[in-house]
């Protein structure tokens, strides 16, 4: 069957965050490693990605969690600098998926805050997309089978038609019991050696 629609993760595949914010911690007088800590604490994560609190409700909490865990940091100044970068592109997924699009149908489906829009155009990838299904508008988060079936029903594709790709086996595993084939990223020529037999990329010379 021919396959119609590439559905794609954002975070860890197309862009990418550094994991070592040390220097900024000791910067402001927290323990390293806190800030990742209580920014991705499962529940208030969840939180914002659905959609039930803003992007700025969540950096506010952060903020309010760090300086009551250190008082005497400059918790709120660290979560400013912290925010202040929209990520790096992962230019040879990007190069991918912008291959992809010539043969099929592109949707980024993603877990995100509403701040994703304003990211997606300081990156300069937003162009590169059919569609976008962001967690936090659609009100459901991977590995929600809703987020999938709002994705392929934007694509008016098939499970069966579909490729997904992201970097967390779960959400990998969530896809594939929706018949979409699925693949779990680690690098970028891993990925081509996955897309290319099913044509949404030629060989390059």
């Amino acid at each position: 069957m021919r396959t119609t629609t590439l559905l794609i993760d954002l975070d860890g595949v197309i862009r990418l965050w550094s994991k070592d914010y040390s220097a900024l911690e000791q910067a402001h007088d927290l323990l390293v490693g806190s800030i990742l800590h209580v920014a991705f604490e499962s529940v208030l994560l969840d939180r914002v990605v659905t959609g039930r609190i803003t992007d700025f409700a969540w950096r506010h909490e952060i903020s309010r969690r760090l300086a009551a865990a250190n008082p005497s940091s400059r918790a709120q100044e660290a979560v400013l600098a912290w925010s202040a970068s929209a990520g790096e592109v992962n230019h040879a997924v990007l190069s991918l998926t912008v291959r992809a699009r010539k043969h099929c149908v592109v949707g980024l489906v993603t877990n995100a805050t509403d701040r994703l829009a304003t990211d997606l155009a300081r990156l300069g990838v937003a162009e590169h997309f059919d569609f976008v299904v962001n967690s936090s508008e659609v009100g459901c988060a991977k590995p929600s089978p809703e987020i999938f079936k709002r994705a392929l029903a934007i694509a008016a594709a098939r499970p069966e038609e579909a490729l997904f790709v992201d970097d967390t086996l779960g959400h990998v595993a969530a896809a594939e019991s929706l018949g979409i084939r699925s693949h779990h990223f680690k690098t970028a020529d891993g990925l081509e050696n996955f897309m290319r037999p099913f044509g949404v990329v030629e060989r390059t010379s």
